[in-house]
């Protein structure tokens, strides 16, 4: 795989119906989150606290990120937690290293379920 894949999907990346072509890794541990071909990429711009570990009680501050693997069902995923919600928003979380958020779900859509590109590994 590319240096630019693993850093941004790009069309080499996504398979002709835009969904993802390789596998969706945390990016702190091995763990798989998503197998190939089971999310499409999606432009949609929501606010994302910072990276860590569910134990770390720090203030969190965040960026506004816009690209997005999503997936209908959240029992396409490999491995993912969820946090506690929070308003209408429940954050993804690695199953097996707690780290996150790696993504979002708001609890309104029940067919939406948000991974970050930026916050996960392609391969």
């Amino acid at each position: 795989m590319s240096e630019a894949c693993k850093s941004t999907p790009t069309v080499d990346c996504l398979q002709e119906n835009g969904k993802n072509k390789t596998n969706i890794y945390c990016q702190r541990c091995p763990s798989l989150v998503l197998s190939s071909e089971q999310a499409l990429l999606t432009e949609k711009e929501f606010y994302l606290p910072f990276m860590h570990k569910k134990k770390d009680k720090e203030p969190f501050d965040g960026e506004t990120l816009k690209d997005y693997w999503v997936v209908q069902d959240m029992y396409t995923f490999d491995n993912v937690g969820f946090s506690n919600t929070v308003g209408t928003t429940k954050y993804l979380i690695c199953a097996d290293c707690e780290i996150g958020p790696i993504g979002w779900h708001d609890t309104n859509d029940k067919k939406a379920f948000y991974v970050a590109v930026d916050r996960v590994k392609h391969g």
